[in-house]
């Protein structure tokens, strides 16, 4: 799925009920735009951060919100804050 584009990506997640792990701000808006349930989504905002760094802090964010993440959210993962919206986006305020 490396050349894939964000939406055949998030298409497919939902497609097989993954959880789709990002650097990339463009699937939160296109979660909002679409008014998506599904799939959700972790967006990584720390930059830098090794292979080793980067798996724990996927681990940990999935331990943090493992139920939001099965019924449907857009979480934000920074430095020391784990953000969780519910999807869909647009009906929140």
């Amino acid at each position: 799925m490396a050349a894939a584009t964000d939406s055949d990506v998030l298409a497919r997640a939902e497609a097989e009920g993954r959880v789709v792990v990002t650097l990339d701000a463009d699937f939160h808006t296109l979660l909002a735009l679409s008014d998506a349930r599904q799939p959700s989504v972790v967006r990584i905002r720390i930059e830098g951060l090794k292979a080793e760094a980067c798996a724990d802090v996927i681990r940990r964010a999935l331990d943090a919100c493992s139920d939001e993440l099965t019924a449907g959210a857009a979480v934000s993962v920074l430095p020391h804050q784990i953000r969780i919206r519910n999807l869909p986006l647009s009906s929140q305020s």
